[in-house]
């Protein structure tokens, strides 16, 4: 099988008529991370929460691992991890005890030691989980999503509450998960998170899919950036023609689709003129960058 996850104009319709999810449509190959971002209620959750089968889509066709996750549950679930959002574990019951009653429900769990070391929770066996931090919580969803040694893994914010370490140690976990074939579809905030793990992703708008392919596609796909200050005595209608030119106080900007191309012109109009451009900064789109833009396309067009 080629493709692990198939999902063809998807849709999810919530009481009151909203559409959360109005036509998605992608295929994740096995051994490939997906990332899904969007703003919030771009309807990430709501597409996730089918893919998981833990509700039935209002029209359109999922398929996990060659299955219909909701109506063929029993097929799909033991061969997926799930992270959600929020795992409720009972308050009470120790870290080990946590994961112990989940591997009782498991096909071929990981020995609870190996699961905790794994996540970085080896030395908190004992404590109870409402002693635990929110981004302790959060390693142990973790956990629980790897017990079954998944061969698709879900991962929904599987970072927030985590810091700046806690977050670089699951980036490198997943990547090993995914190294060793699991694939992987993943929702984040942290755009960093996407472009530091991501194979490729989709940016959801308003239930739809605004843009999709490997994450240098998507930011080549919003211009790069060349500021400086504009020299003196010179208007920007001076200098030469590469691109758009946006002028905020004393700096200037160029906006370009062609980054190498307009850096050596500017230059060596800058050499031939005598010209020093202070301040000189050159670099491509950022994935955020490329976000808010495709953003703004989007109402734009609406």
């Amino acid at each position: 099988m080629t493709d692990v996850i198939e999902v063809a104009d998807l849709r999810r319709t919530y009481a009151g008529g909203f559409e959360a999810v109005a036509g998605v449509s992608f295929s994740v190959p096995a051994g490939e991370l997906f990332a899904l971002l969007g703003t919030n209620g771009a309807g990430k959750t709501s597409t996730m929460e089918l893919l998981e089968g833990l509700a039935q889509p209002s029209g359109g066709r999922v398929r996990v691992l060659g299955h219909d996750p909701y109506s063929e549950r029993a097929a799909v679930r033991p061969r997926t991890g799930v992270m959600l959002q929020e795992g409720g574990f009972p308050p009470e019951l120790t870290v080990a005890e946590t994961v112990r009653m989940w591997a009782g429900c498991t096909s071929g769990a990981r020995p609870v030691g190996e699961a905790l070391e794994k996540v970085g929770l080896g030395g908190r066996s004992a404590v109870r989980v409402k002693q635990l931090s929110g981004g302790e919580k959060r390693r142990l969803d973790l956990a629980m999503a790897l017990l079954g040694r998944p061969e698709v893994l879900f991962l929904d914010e599987p970072t927030t509450g985590l810091d700046p370490e806690g977050r670089r140690e699951t980036w490198d976990l997943v990547r090993e998960l995914r190294d060793d074939g699991t694939t992987v579809l993943l929702t984040t905030h942290y755009l960093e998170e996407a472009e530091e793990l991501a194979d490729r992703l989709a940016i959801l708008h308003k239930g739809r899919i605004a843009a999709e392919g490997r994450v240098d596609e998507v930011v080549g796909s919003q211009p790069s950036h060349i500021s400086f200050a504009l020299p003196g005595g010179l208007a920007v209608g001076d200098l030469p023609p590469l691109g758009t030119y946006v002028r905020t106080g004393g700096e200037v900007q160029l906006r370009t689709s062609v980054l190498q191309h307009a850096a050596t012109e500017l230059l060596v109009w800058a050499r031939d003129n005598a010209i020093e451009l202070r301040g000189l900064d050159v670099r491509s789109a950022s994935l955020e960058e490329a976000f808010l833009g495709i953003a703004q396309e989007q109402e734009a067009a609406r």
